[in-house]
């Protein structure tokens, strides 16, 4: 059975100007992370969720700032972004997003994104976009994993042991993401984890219902995609997040967009860790849909320290 223990310090809910939730003390719902606000013609203002850590998620800056490049182009569908993550994210401050309309050409184009805080730059992004178009057609076969049916999701196995512990389940506690998350191998992370090979599968899919946007489903895809990816390089070396002399946090992230995603659908993460070295992990993923189509791919690298213990 797994092992899940963690503890949060308190937190509170903060409002900024016009009713606009920063932290949110219910269920993160996606569709409330990825309604940003429009302030001016190319910036926009997001509010963030509770996940458990201190920082806030990567892959909700990741959604997000691909929003904000979205809604500044008519008539092309993103292909690809490349990110690099600069500073931790101030859970307890509002993050604007600032566009820079790059290049407009008749098949593809350019968007450059600055996430913001406190006046400096967190996180920045280039993404490009390409109008519709088809071509020649191949792809990597879906490893052969059990079907999501058949798996016990996260939440399910966190209530079982905090309940084995005589505690309330609590989704501040363990994290109620808006995904439901469902693993082929026993890689939630522990406070003792085992060694294990640099790979995972993951099934999972958005809980709530999307609307019939690509746009929309792309920036939560992209939300997704940053789950489950670092701790691939850890397997190998039994280390955990959870574990006081560990330290971990994303650099970068870049996204390819292969075929139209459905996230109201399961989903299959297989990624793999082919090397870690000089205090960083590198991951690499793999997104397929039910059907076995890959619609997606992803690479991350990610400090990866394991401090003495004093």
């Amino acid at each position: 059975m797994h092992e899940f223990e963690r503890e949060l310090s308190s937190y509170r809910s903060i409002y900024l100007n016009r009713r606009i939730l920063i932290v949110s003390d219910l269920p993160p719902k996606l569709l409330n992370l990825l309604d940003l606000e429009q302030i001016e013609v190319n910036i926009f203002r997001g509010r963030s969720h509770k996940t458990g850590a201190p920082q806030v998620f990567g892959g909700q800056v990741l959604g997000q700032a691909l929003l904000s490049a979205s809604k500044t182009v008519e008539g092309f569908s993103t292909h690809s972004l490349h990110a690099y993550f600069l500073r931790g994210g101030d859970m307890n401050a509002p993050i604007l997003y600032e566009v820079e309309r790059i290049r407009d050409g008749r098949s593809f184009c350019t968007r450059r994104v600055v996430a913001i805080q406190h006046g400096r730059p967190i996180f920045n992004m280039s993404a490009s976009f390409q109008v519709s178009e088809d071509g020649l057609e191949h792809q990597l076969e879906m490893p052969p994993v059990p079907r999501p049916d058949k798996l016990t999701d996260d939440r399910s196995i966190k209530k079982t042991i905090l309940e084995k512990k005589g505690k309330t389940f609590n989704p501040f506690i363990s994290p109620d993401w808006p995904l439901d998350i469902r693993r082929c191998e026993e890689t939630l992370p522990t406070s003792n984890p085992k060694v294990m090979p640099a790979i995972q599968n993951t099934w999972f899919r958005i809980r709530e219902t999307l609307p019939d946007d690509q746009t929309i489903h792309k920036a939560a895809l992209a939300y997704a995609s940053d789950l489950n990816l670092l701790t691939t390089a850890m397997l190998p070396h039994g280390i955990s997040f959870m574990q006081p002399d560990v330290r971990l946090a994303s650099l970068d992230h870049a996204m390819w967009f292969h075929r139209p995603i459905d996230c109201n659908q399961w989903m299959l993460y297989a990624t793999e860790s082919p090397s870690s070295s000089g205090g960083r992990g590198f991951n690499r993923g793999n997104i397929f849909n039910i059907e076995g189509e890959l619609i997606a791919s992803s690479c991350q690298e990610g400090l990866m320290r394991k401090l003495p213990l004093k």
